[in-house]
């Protein structure tokens, strides 16, 4: 038990029996983390999640998730947590600063309190497909970027949103020197995103 844990042995018992049962080994193929769990919501076991990237959305459409270990900087969860679990989620709610879910077989404020911190993630194989012209961030991330005078500018370290548009990291060089370029992800600079080649075209110059 944490120091200063309020919960009694035979409540940190049903939490650890619970947990167990949900723990399951990660799929063969990678993981890509969507979302923490900020905290419990409520008395009835649902959880607050706060997004890493617009990728979350695929959240909406999957019902069945996989939750990691705490890490980094959101490692403040009960430490009993240490293998991957297999959850299905019940119901699942927007609000302003984030989402709100009710994950099956968790039903108090205790047990959903013990998953804060823990790291929501999804295999790619299960995002739903989008509709032509949309990508998920996470593969545009180490794509080659081009300009249409077929000049290099670099390769996507990361994305962030600004509010209304997404907008490409590209880390390379200019005259041998580190260059960041900040390139919004709207049609009025990126020309075409050619996944198979891994590339994308835009409409910028080396010294922008």
């Amino acid at each position: 038990m944490p120091k200063g844990s309020l919960l009694g042995q035979e409540k940190e018992q049903t939490i650890r029996g619970l947990l167990a049962s949900l723990a399951k080994p990660a799929p063969g193929e990678a993981l890509i983390d969507l979302a923490y769990i900020a905290g419990a919501f409520g008395v009835k076991g649902w959880v607050r999640i706060s997004p890493f990237s617009a990728d979350a959305d695929a959240l909406h459409e999957v019902r069945e998730w996989f939750i990691a270990p705490p890490q980094g900087a959101h490692a403040r969860g009960v430490p009993w947590l240490t293998s991957h679990l297999h959850v299905r989620v019940q119901q699942l709610k927007s609000q302003s600063d984030g989402l709100v879910a009710k994950f099956e077989g968790v039903d108090d404020r205790d047990v959903a309190h013990a998953l804060r911190g823990a790291t929501i993630a999804l295999p790619r194989s299960a995002f739903p497909a989008l509709p032509e012209g949309e990508f998920y961030w996470v593969d545009l991330i180490g794509l080659e970027v081009r300009n249409r005078q077929g000049i290099r500018l670099g390769q996507v370290e990361k994305l962030f949103s600004n509010g209304p548009q997404s907008v490409l990291v590209v880390q390379g060089a200019v005259q041998g020197k580190p260059k960041e370029h900040l390139i919004p992800f709207v049609g009025v600079y990126v020309d075409t995103v050619d996944l198979s080649d891994r590339q994308i075209t835009v409409d910028w110059q080396p010294d922008y």
